[in-house]
């Protein structure tokens, strides 16, 4: 999870790794109303946290039709001289002219908006970094414009016939299925009914509520100063992990018998000391309810101060976090060291790491004027390089997308213009630190994000069957005046080039990819004004779709699923369960007191 700026955003950390970190920008689809009531047992009104949304997609707007922009994105083949020992630097092809621009969407902030939020204009990553630091200090002193095109033709929805990027790790975002088709099946009603909903907890400033996971029994969530398993159907606390703070970073990873990981500050929020140093890291064990271990490091160019993380990551039994100011990485079972990144003369130090089937690691080398990124795929145990590639001049920040195989996403140059840091995807070699292909993404065609200093919060596209998958721009639809719709599109990541693939999300819908499962592709489909949400899963070979999962119309489901925004949510679908939650909450605003404020809102198939 995204943590406040511990130092001013124009001095680079000094020997350590991990820049300081943005909360995600922007929203993910139309604002929507707030929600008129919730729905089952009456809760008092909490505190409200992030947006809430005004009526979804297909909502009569007071604006003309927008006209469609034209034209591919195009691959880019690489330029490779032999690689030098050690990183391998192949030389970048040069990014080709975009389509036509989208209609401009508001600000992203980098709290969540209150009594309103979803898509937007967004801040540069600049723009970005700066107003993190001035919500910091705060938080110190004051405690469709495009039609995907393609060989293939848009495929319906076969009503009643798994969160992430890749794979199907249960519960999770990380992991590469391989296995043909997937698990996920579609039951003999796709009408679901309301599981359980969770009343978000009453904080007095902004608040990080990073983490959730689905196990066997449990659905997992991070709350205040703890993390809590709940009934999968019930929504009844079975057991509670106490922490000496609040959580301020989870792993998006998580092993087939249920470990995670986790950062977590030094000590409880009061009201006279509101912020708290995100020191701590740990290690779950989510069958059984128990922090396994939780340790801190020493940063090694400050003395005996404890080196402040901003992500932790999992890959296999390996757990690497890192900071501002340092970093170490660790054996899930135990907690034992295994390695430190070493102190660089020149320079260079590690921004932070993506996990999952692999490992590899953001290095940052040269000035703040003239930075230079290095993905390097480490072996998880010693930390050793297995393949280096230098990016491009003009990159800032990158993302990992996805580690086998390996998917990095960049803002070229800042001009991605919208706030989601991805104006190219880099399709890596993690064998060789070969670039296989880049990958033009215009901002205002395609709808996926990352965070603008994050290493590893990249959401709504997934990476499988050697293709990344992405949601277009919400645009207007053919049917009723000033509805909207999108849809999934896909890349080849040898080629480069844009596949026949594309699923249409349907009139007054919008949908982005969750996850993979096995070669499937599970998405959601965010609902208008008049319908509920749909999770439908995407045949990897014909693209074709399959409901699993309807959710109820009634306006008081229907309102409090559409409470959460999309790019301050998560999302996680298992077996016929589907759960959304806030990675975010804040303090009550005295405009919002009578609406009721969720946590967690759950569904299920029977």
């Amino acid at each position: 999870m995204t943590q406040p700026p511990q130092q001013p955003p124009h001095d680079p950390p000094q020997g350590g790794f991990g820049a300081p970190q943005d909360p995600p920008s922007g929203g993910f689809g139309a604002p929507q109303d707030p929600p008129s009531g919730g729905f089952g047992a009456p809760t008092p009104p909490p505190p409200p946290g992030p947006p809430q949304q005004q009526p979804g997609y297909g909502f009569p707007q007071d604006q003309p039709p927008t006209q469609p922009g034209y034209g591919f994105p195009q691959a880019q083949p690489p330029q490779q001289p032999p690689t030098q020992p050690g990183y391998g630097f192949p030389q970048q092809g040069q990014q080709q002219p975009y389509g036509y621009p989208t209609a401009p969407m508001q600000p992203a902030y980098p709290t969540p908006p209150q009594n309103g939020g979803g898509g937007g204009k967004k801040f540069s990553t600049q723009a970005q970094i700066i107003v993190a630091a001035v919500v910091a200090v705060a938080l110190i002193v004051g405690g469709g414009i495009w039609y995907a095109s393609g060989d293939g033709d848009g495929k319906k929805d076969e009503a009643g016939t798994s969160a992430g990027t890749s794979g199907e790790n249960k519960g999770g975002d990380g992991g590469n299925g391989g296995s043909t088709g997937g698990k996920e099946k579609a039951p003999a009603n796709v009408d679901a009914a309301v599981g359980f909903q969770l009343p978000q907890p009453k904080v007095t400033d902004v608040t990080t509520v990073d983490g959730s996971w689905v196990t066997d029994k449990a659905y997992v969530k991070s709350g205040i100063n703890e993390v809590v398993g709940y009934d999968l159907d019930k929504g009844t606390k079975l057991w509670s992990i106490p922490l000496d703070g609040q959580v301020c970073g989870a792993s998006r990873h998580m092993t087939k018998d249920y470990k995670t990981a986790i950062l977590f500050e030094e000590g409880k929020r009061t009201k006279a000391d509101k912020y708290q140093n995100c020191t701590k890291v740990g290690a779950l064990d989510l069958a059984t309810g128990k922090l396994l271990w939780s340790k801190s490091i020493t940063a090694s160019n400050s003395g005996d101060r404890p080196v402040r993380f901003a992500e932790v990551t999992l890959s296999g039994t390996t757990v690497a976090a890192g900071g501002t100011d340092g970093g170490a990485a660790f054996k899930l079972a135990d907690g034992a060291e295994l390695w430190k990144p070493k102190v660089s003369t020149d320079g260079c130090y590690d921004l932070g790491y993506g996990g999952g089937d692999a490992l590899a690691v953001v290095r940052k080398c040269g000035t703040y004027d003239d930075p230079q990124l290095i993905i390097q795929a480490l072996n998880p145990t010693t930390g050793a390089p297995l393949s280096s590639y230098k990016m491009p001049a003009g990159v800032d920040y990158a993302s990992i997308v996805s580690t086998k195989p390996l998917v990095v996403a960049a803002d070229v140059g800042d001009t991605a213009g919208d706030g989601s840091s991805i104006s190219d995807f880099f399709s890596i070699d993690e064998t060789t630190g070969k670039l296989k292909i880049r990958i033009s993404a215009d901002a205002e065609k395609y709808a996926a994000r990352c965070g603008a200093t994050d290493v590893e919060q990249c959401q709504h596209l997934a990476v499988g069957n050697n293709r990344i998958y992405l949601p277009t721009e919400e645009h207007e639809g053919t049917g009723e005046s000033f509805s909207r719709t999108n849809e999934i599109v896909s890349f080849d990541l040898t080629t480069g080039k844009q596949t026949g693939d594309r699923a249409d999300a349907g009139e007054k819908f919008t949908m982005f990819p969750l996850r993979m499962d096995g070669t499937n592709i599970i998405a959601y489909r965010e609902p208008p004004y008049d319908k509920g949400g749909e999770v439908v899963s995407i045949d990897g070979s014909t693209f074709e779709q399959t409901v699993l999962m309807r959710n109820p119309s009634d306006e008081a489901v229907r309102d409090a699923e559409t409470s959460f925004t999309a790019d301050y949510a998560e999302f996680r679908y298992e077996k016929g369960r589907f759960f959304i939650s806030e990675t975010m909450i804040s303090a009550p605003r005295k405009s919002s007191l009578d609406d009721k404020e969720y946590l967690v809102v759950s569904f299920h198939t029977s």
